[in-house]
């Protein structure tokens, strides 16, 4: 069900009073809903020691929220130097922190070893070499290439650039022994906004047998296994939730069988970052326009600089016309935002209440990948956020970007590189 009734028996109420005063659009993150969700990740895996989510700091990068997922007992799961400096500003040290990057940069490895360090977690074997002091403990990205079939958001693993195949797993991490490494994990990820909870229940069997393999060849005892995210949630009304529960309990089972095969098993961490906020967030924009052409549009005030999944995805979100039910004189229309791009609309021939200028929409689910992916395209610029606090009262956790923001790169000394001769 795509956002909680809990939730919007608590916003919807109240959304006209916040309209008023922060102004729209802006997105509103429950603080109730993600620290139930937290916990009941944590609970279901209570059973496995030394279990540990590292949230995708990819899903929503606001401070306010990483300070919420750290009191959790999250870690971090970072790609980006941006990643790593607001991780570490909330409190995220050493091992709390999962690096795993792509196409690595030298500055990149640096801020990683920076600042008490973190897990590095290697996406390509070429990298081992590229590393300037090659940590204790590290970690490399699996491929498995055609042994699975990958979901219809990451795509067929043969044809991602992610991760080490494996035929280079020995190789891997015979060559970070020889660096130094005395410590060792494994990581993948080979499925995104996945419902079916097997393939995950897959995703572990398959590093387990990998881990089985390395420990064979080298003698490696692996001290965790990282399974990735990609816990889907149900974005239309009629889909099925994961199930958490089912796929715990199997899960489990296998890290019990593996000890009871080897004398011990290794942690496991996942990184979710949809499933721990996805649903705790929503986008609040006024309908300002109506439109009668060939459809019927309603125009917005936001656009897809705020929620691109959408337009990128065709990816479904489900709308809410705040304080209006009526289903029975329900009208059909396209939502639309501002941008010049045809593709800039929320919601594609959607039955509805019917909507007039001034009505506030909730466009559900936004509390994942929707201000993160947002841009400046057309000089459209991302609203603020807000953060629904457990007592009831609303917090501003980001202004919203003003023409002042985008302008601010063209402020700089200037600096002309001299004509070469003979040019």
């Amino acid at each position: 069900m795509p956002m909680s009734q809990s939730f919007q028996d608590r916003l919807f109420p109240i959304a006209a009073d916040i309209a008023k005063h922060y102004g729209t659009p802006f997105h509103i993150y429950d603080e109730a809903g993600i620290r139930a969700t937290g916990e009941e990740l944590k609970k279901a895996f209570a059973d496995i020691e030394g279990f540990r989510e590292y949230y995708a700091v990819k899903a929503l990068p606001n401070p306010r929220i990483l300070e919420l997922v750290k009191e959790l007992g999250f870690g971090f799961d970072c790609s980006s130097i941006p990643e790593l400096i607001m991780s570490r500003q909330v409190g995220g040290t050493g091992e709390e922190i999962m690096f795993t990057s792509n196409n690595t940069a030298p500055e990149e490895f640096q801020a990683a070893a920076a600042d008490g360090g973190c897990i590095l977690n290697l996406d390509d074997i070429s990298l081992i070499a590229k590393v300037p002091e090659f940590p204790e403990l590290v970690c490399f990205r699996y491929n498995p290439g055609p042994r699975r079939t990958g979901n219809i958001i990451i795509g067929n693993p043969v044809e991602a650039k992610y991760g080490i195949t494996h035929e280079q797993v020995i190789s891997a991490y015979k060559m970070a022994q020889e660096r130094g490494a005395k410590r060792f994990g494994l990581h993948t990820m080979v499925a995104s906004n996945e419902r079916d909870y097997t393939y995950i229940v897959e995703t572990a069997r398959m590093l387990l047998q990998i881990a089985e393999l390395v420990e064979d060849e080298l003698g490696i005892r692996f001290e965790f296994l990282n399974i990735g995210g990609g816990l889907g949630i149900p974005y239309k009304p009629e889909d099925q939730a994961l199930d958490l529960d089912a796929m715990a309990k199997e899960i489990t089972e296998l890290f019990d069988n593996f000890k009871s095969v080897h004398g011990y098993a290794p942690r496991m961490y996942m990184e979710s970052g949809r499933w721990i906020t996805g649903p705790h967030g929503a986008l609040i924009t006024r309908a300002i326009n109506h439109k009668s052409i060939y459809r019927q549009y309603v125009g917005v005030d936001s656009c897809m600089s705020a929620l691109m999944r959408p337009a990128l995805y065709d990816a479904y979100h489900h709308v809410d016309v705040i304080g209006k039910t009526d289903q029975e004189n329900s009208e059909v229309y396209d939502i639309a935002g501002s941008l010049c791009e045809n593709n800039d609309k929320f919601a594609v021939q959607r039955s509805l209440p019917p909507i007039h200028e001034g009505d506030l929409l909730a466009i559900h689910d936004t509390g994942a990948h929707g201000h993160a992916m947002g841009f400046q395209y057309n000089g459209r610029l991302r609203p603020k956020e807000l953060l629904l606090r457990t007592d009831g009262s609303v917090e501003l956790i980001r202004r919203a970007e003003t023409n002042e923001d985008y302008f601010q790169t063209l402020d700089f000394e200037n600096d002309t590189f001299p004509a070469t001769q003979g040019c």
